[in-house]
């Protein structure tokens, strides 16, 4: 296993000492093991050592980059966590983190559900994640540019081996310029597509439980963006009546007069009862603490990483309540970018994110006829399309 600097020219750059230009500390193992010794001085802070994950964090991870470029002063990260199946697909997120060790880890556990969601979705792609964690607050227009600019190299170097998408903070604006600097970047807005794989699923999950599916049923969409907002307008369609709920009270409450539905205050969402809860917002909710305050029978949304703990999945199935894992169902933005690169005519991706439905309700009648979680059942699914063990990280 090997550990590299790069100088922003591609060229090795001295390990110690000041170097001009961007570094990048890879962190790749050729069997994919992962991590082993942090690299070098840290260019957040001159004479500090570069916050490094532990060993034991980043022992499923396949290649972690950290990229520092002094002259826009980002910070960034890229995990890839496997490529088994292809080129790893993941959204870039922008977002201020307490220090470097907090992205990385967090960095690290997207890309693994990102491998998961991939895996699923039966795609030939990989499972990876990015953040910019270290954007100043109010960064203008051109400064941002900047920053996006030094992105796309970090990107290019990797060869073609990470494939950028949007992600919380980030925009097409963004991609376009990353772009500029690694041609061969999607350029998609995905929010659309992973609507429909979700209303695929849910509908599909309703069938289950109720013998008129989502007719007469109760929704309450949390988050009113553009994927919770076009989920919410394909509900009232499919019968079901919606409430919604949104940081943005103001948003919420448009969304809800377009699809005649209501609204609930943000502090009310959890313990609201509903026959579906379907989170489009913010992950990492439920733990066997927080289980029994969910009022539902089925936990179904496209926010990444629900499960504030796995042990949350067990609490849920005890209680009664199907948790769908959010990579089951919410792999329609992945769905679209590997349709946009393959070159997918519509009706060949409509079949995909139509797919996403039977996927979950096999996962579904498969977890109830084990007597185990529908988590346990989607990790092996994707395990055996891998051919290696791979689970959500406690």
């Amino acid at each position: 296993m090997t550990a590299r600097v790069q100088a922003d020219d591609g060229a090795p750059a001295p390990q110690t000492g000041r170097t001009p230009g961007a570094d990048m500390a890879s962190f790749a193992d050729p069997q994919g093991v992962g991590l082993s010794r942090a690299v070098g001085p840290s260019r957040l802070a001159p004479g500090r050592m570069t916050a490094a994950p532990d060993d034991r964090a980043l022992l499923d991870t396949e290649e972690l980059v950290v990229f520092h470029d002094r002259a826009s002063g980002l910070g960034a990260a890229i995990a890839i966590d496997d490529s088994t199946l292809g080129p790893a697909i993941g959204g870039v997120r922008w977002r201020r983190y307490p220090d470097e060790a907090a992205a990385v880890t967090e960095v690290r556990r997207l890309a693994r559900v990102m491998t998961l969601k991939s895996a699923l979705a039966g795609i030939p792609s990989g499972g990876a994640k990015s953040v910019v964690f270290r954007p100043a607050p109010g960064v203008d227009e051109d400064a941002r540019r900047t920053l996006m600019e030094a992105f796309g190299r970090a990107v290019k170097r990797l060869d073609g081996r990470y494939v950028p998408g949007l992600d919380m903070g980030t925009s097409l604006d963004d991609l376009r310029t990353m772009a500029k600097e690694a041609p061969g970047i999607c350029v998609l807005e995905p929010s659309h597509a992973t609507a429909v794989a979700l209303f695929a699923g849910i509908r599909a999950a309703a069938s289950l439980h109720w013998p008129k599916g989502l007719v007469g049923r109760h929704v309450l969409v949390q988050g009113a963006g553009h994927v919770g907002s076009a989920l919410a307008g394909m509900l009232t369609q499919g019968g079901a009546t919606v409430t919604l709920d949104d940081v943005d009270t103001a948003r919420a409450a448009e969304v809800a007069r377009a699809v005649g539905g209501a609204v609930v205050e943000p502090d009310a969402v959890i313990g609201h009862a509903c026959d579906v809860f379907a989170p489009c917002a913010v992950g990492r909710l439920v733990d066997a603490s927080s289980a029994g305050a969910f009022r539902c029978q089925l936990i179904a949304g496209a926010a990444n990483d629900v499960l504030a703990h796995r042990d949350g999945a067990e609490a849920l199935r005890a209680l009664g309540v199907d948790y769908v894992p959010d990579f089951a169902i919410n792999s329609g933005g992945v769905i679209a970018i590997h349709a946009a690169r393959a070159g997918w005519d519509d009706a060949h991706t409509a079949e995909a994110l139509a797919a996403v439905g039977t996927k979950v309700g096999e996962i579904l009648e498969e977890a109830h006829s084990a007597g185990v979680t529908p988590l346990q059942v989607a990790e092996e699914l994707a395990s055996l399309r891998l051919g290696h063990r791979v689970s959500v990280p406690e």
